[in-house]
């Protein structure tokens, strides 16, 4: 399956090393989804109406298995790059 859109996940794992993982974000009728996959953690979000609340949840999750420092930006919707265009989100 192809991502409607992908984000790009920065941040601090546990073990104090910096990673960058993306984010896939699949739409269908009922909403949106994400997953994110780094080393051992697999996340896969609910269903939500919005991408910003898909984004929280992963972020929370992450949160809660002792991830910092977590921020957010869109690379791709579709096939269309917007990385440089776009603002970081952080989740503190």
């Amino acid at each position: 399956m192809t991502a409607f859109e992908i984000y790009q996940l920065e941040g601090v794992d546990p073990t104090q090393r910096m990673f960058s993982r993306d984010v896939g974000i699949d739409v269908s009728e009922e909403g949106y989804t994400g997953r994110f996959a780094y080393e051992g953690v697999s996340i896969r979000s609910n269903t939500h109406p919005t991408v910003e609340a898909v984004l929280h949840e992963i972020a929370g999750k992450l949160k809660r298995k002792d991830f910092v420092a977590l921020r957010t930006r869109i690379n791709f919707r579709e096939e269309r790059y917007l990385a440089e265009r776009a603002p970081w989100v952080y989740y503190e």
